[in-house]
C-alpha cells in the first residue's frame, strides 16, 4: 500500500493567472521524504478525488512538497478543486513521492516543457545544475504573464541554461526545434512534458531525427481514453471469480461490481496505480503508461482503461 502523509498547506499563491503554486509541510512529527527529480505525489483532495501532480521544487529543499496546479475548466473536477479549495493552513493527505519520469544519467539532457508541463522539468533542471551536468531547458508558452515560475527561472541558477519560447514575444517553438535538433548530439536524452499535441509533435520530431526510443522521455498529465468494445470475461484467479466485463464498462468497474477493490487514481492509464499481472489472455492496451515493449510482453495491464483482445483474460487478483 502507498504510504500517506498528513500535510498542511504551508503557502499558496497564484502565478500566470490560473496556476496555484502550493507548498505542503508535514502536519506532525513525521519528516517528509526527499524528493527525486521527475517525481509526483497523489493528492487526496477535499472533494474526495485523488489526483497526481508533479513536484516542481529544487530536490535539495527538504521537508516540503511544492506543486504547480493549473485550474483547467475542462477537468473532471480535480484541478478545479485543488485550485479553488486548497487554502493556507488546510490539512490533507498526500502520498509518498513516486517517480515514473526519472532522470537517466547521460552525456547531455534536453528538457522541453510546454505550459504547465514545465513543472517536473523544473526539478530536473535544479538537479542537473547541482550535479554540474550538461543540459538545456526550453520553456514554451503563450506568454510570460500566463506561465508560472518564469521570474524564478529568470532570476535564479537556471537562467543560464534556459531558453524561453513565448508566442507573445514572436517565438515559434516548432520552427526553432526543427532547426535546433540537427545540432543536438544523438547520445542526448530528451524529456518533454506539456499538452498532448505538444508532446506528440516533439516526440515525433525526435524519432524522425533517429533518436532511439529509450532516449525520448515523456510524461502525460491526462489523455483521451478510448472507451467501450466487445464484452469479455475476466478471471480473478486469487479471488476465485469469473466476471463479465460489459461493452461499456471498464475492468475496474466490473471488478468493483463483484466486490474486488483495486487501488486506483487517475482512471486514464497514466499513473500505473491499478496495474495487475496478466496470467493468460491478450490485453488490449489503451494506456500511455507502459512502453511499447512492455505492451508487447502482455505481462501486465492497467484495468482502469485497457480491455481484452481475447475472450477471456486471467488476472492475478
Amino acid at each position: 500500500m502507498t504510504m500517506l502523509y498528513d500535510v498542511l498547506v504551508r503557502s499558496r499563491h497564484v502565478e500566470g493567472g490560473n496556476i496555484a503554486v502550493i507548498e505542503f509541510e508535514s502536519a506532525n512529527s513525521t519528516v517528509l521524504p526527499k524528493v527525486e527529480a521527475g517525481a509526483h505525489i497523489d493528492v487526496h483532495l477535499p472533494n474526495g478525488m485523488v489526483r497526481q501532480y508533479s513536484l516542481c521544487q529544487n530536490p535539495s529543499d527538504i521537508g516540503v512538497f511544492r506543486l504547480g496546479i493549473l485550474r483547467d475548466p475542462d477537468s473532471r473536477g480535480g484541478s478545479t478543486c485543488a485550485f479553488d479549495d486548497l487554502k493556507a493552513g488546510m490539512k490533507i493527505q498526500v502520498s509518498e513521492p513516486k517517480n515514473l519520469f526519472p532522470l537517466v544519467k547521460s552525456k547531455h539532457v534536453v528538457l522541453v516543457g510546454g505550459g504547465i508541463g514545465i513543472t517536473p522539468l523544473v526539478s530536473m533542471a535544479y538537479q542537473l545544475a547541482q550535479d554540474g551536468a550538461s543540459f538545456e531547458l526550453h520553456y514554451c508558452g503563450v506568454s510570460p504573464e500566463r506561465c508560472a515560475f518564469v521570474d524564478e527561472i529568470k532570476n535564479g541558477v537556471l537562467a543560464a541554461f534556459t531558453s524561453f519560447h513565448f508566442k507573445s514575444e514572436g517565438a515559434n517553438h516548432r520552427e526553432f526545434f526543427q532547426a535546433a535538433i540537427q545540432d543536438i548530439d544523438k547520445d542526448s536524452h530528451i524529456y518533454t512534458c506539456g499538452p498532448n499535441g505538444f508532446m506528440d509533435w516533439m516526440i515525433n520530431l525526435a524519432t524522425t531525427q533517429s533518436f532511439p526510443e529509450q532516449q525520448i522521455h515523456k510524461e502525460y498529465f491526462q489523455v483521451e481514453v478510448e472507451t467501450g468494445g466487445d464484452a469479455f470475461e475476466v478471471v480473478a484467479e486469487r479471488s476465485g471469480k469469473i466476471i463479465l466485463v460489459n461493452a461499456e464498462e471498464t475492468i475496474l468497474q466490473a471488478l468493483a461490481r463483484e466486490g474486488i477493490e483495486i487501488e486506483m487514481s487517475c482512471e486514464q492509464g497514466v499513473c500505473g496505480t491499478c496495474m495487475c499481472d496478466v496470467l493468460e489472455g491478450e490485453p488490449d492496451h489503451r494506456d500511455v503508461y507502459f512502453t511499447d515493449e512492455e505492451k508487447v510482453s502482455n505481462e501486465q495491464i492497467l484495468v482502469c482503461c485497457s480491455r481484452s483482445k481475447s475472450a477471456r483474460l486471467v488476472l492475478d487478483i
